[in-house]
């Protein structure tokens, strides 16, 4: 079982993420149901693993909070773009609520991410060079910021990957006070 631990985003601005989407040539744009904010990604774990993981999370403490989503931009990879992506306003809850669940995913003994934490929504992946066209789609929609988002919990996620796309499951909600 594929893992991660994420913020669910509101339809509404699912499908406002969704409406970006456009002919870029090589973008594999992510489906509408599928947009989120990954707070960390597990990977595999078995079914014992899952157990404490799910345990673990349930011990999170914190407040509510909102966040907004805010301009777009790209990873790279060996000098090919990887993923499109909307960022993250910045954010000390996000950073804090991030922080905690990194905290107790490690009390179940998942050593921590090394990479560092850079909140963002995934709008399309891909394996190109930066083209003109991506650029100027980046530049074109770089001033989107989104509507005011409320994070009231937090979702642990399963990941099924299927031949076009994978499909994301919750597995367990955990409210955040």
């Amino acid at each position: 079982m594929r893992l991660f631990v994420a913020l669910d985003l509101p339809w509404e601005v699912k499908e406002e993420l969704s409406d970006l989407s456009c002919s870029i040539p090589g973008a594999r744009w992510v489906p509408t149901d599928n947009f989120h904010l990954t707070l960390r990604f597990i990977g595999e774990a078995s079914r014992l693993q899952a157990e404490e993981i799910d345990l673990a999370l349930a011990t999170l403490r914190g407040r509510s909070f909102a966040f907004s989503l805010s301009g777009l931009g790209w990873f790279e990879k060996a000098g090919r773009v990887s993923s499109l992506w909307v960022g993250v306003e910045r954010n000390a809850d996000l950073g804090r609520l991030q922080s905690k669940v990194e905290t107790a995913l490690g009390r179940v003994g998942l050593a921590p991410d090394r990479r560092r934490y850079t909140p963002h929504v995934t709008l399309a992946r891909m394996d190109m060079p930066v083209t003109p066209q991506l650029s100027s789609f980046v530049q074109a929609h770089n001033l989107y910021r989104s509507v005011p988002i409320r994070a009231d919990n937090v979702t642990l996620f399963s990941s099924f990957l299927g031949k076009d796309q994978p499909t994301y499951t919750p597995e367990a909600e955990y409210a955040l006070g």
